[in-house]
């Protein structure tokens, strides 16, 4: 359709609203780690520091993988496996049951990490920690705790999937997904 007036003209046309300034929004946009170049996260390198959550364990523990043996497979490299106060918590917590992974966890190879905050909750623990320092790896199987992770920026995650370690956002390691 054509339009023949100037009347027609200037009624067809849309008004965009003056910005005055006033509808601008503040957001709070956390800064960015100076560690990352890009998407790589160039703290990380060996020997590799993970640090373990509880169902890792157990996990390892029913897919029978020795710890240490299967992340220096999965990583080409030396790691560190650390475990938080918060995990050996939950790890007492779960009783009876679960004490052979207790005495995997107080397996002297393991380094300890003393946590300064009220309260146990292991997940709460291990995603404040990654996000203050940005050269660990999570190794953990819950799906919950994985989700949390991904949202910080270059922190690769170890699951077990098909019976042996893999890793996810690492872009260098033989576990990794081929994507």
């Amino acid at each position: 359709m054509r339009l023949k007036d100037k009347k027609d003209r200037l009624k067809k046309k849309r008004k965009t609203p003056k910005s005055d300034g006033s509808n601008f929004s503040i957001r709070e946009v956390p800064q960015t780690s100076s560690a990352m170049f890009f998407q790589y996260n160039t703290q990380l390198g060996p020997p590799y520091r993970v640090l373990v959550d509880t169902n890792f364990i157990n996990f390892s523990i029913k897919n029978k993988l020795d710890i240490w043996q299967s992340m220096m497979d999965c990583l080409y490299a030396k790691c560190i496996p650390y475990i938080t106060d918060c995990v050996m918590a939950e790890l007492e917590k779960l009783g009876p049951k679960y004490r052979v992974a207790l005495r995997i966890a107080k397996d002297p190879r393991f380094e300890r990490l003393p946590c300064m905050h009220k309260g146990s909750y292991a997940d709460n623990c291990l995603v404040n920690r990654v996000t203050q320092h940005k050269c660990y790896i999570v190794a953990t199987n819950d799906k919950e705790l994985k989700r949390r992770i991904r949202k910080i920026p270059g922190t690769p995650i170890m699951y077990i999937a098909k019976h042996r370690f893999s890793i996810e956002r690492m872009p260098d390691a033989f576990g990794a997904p081929n994507v």
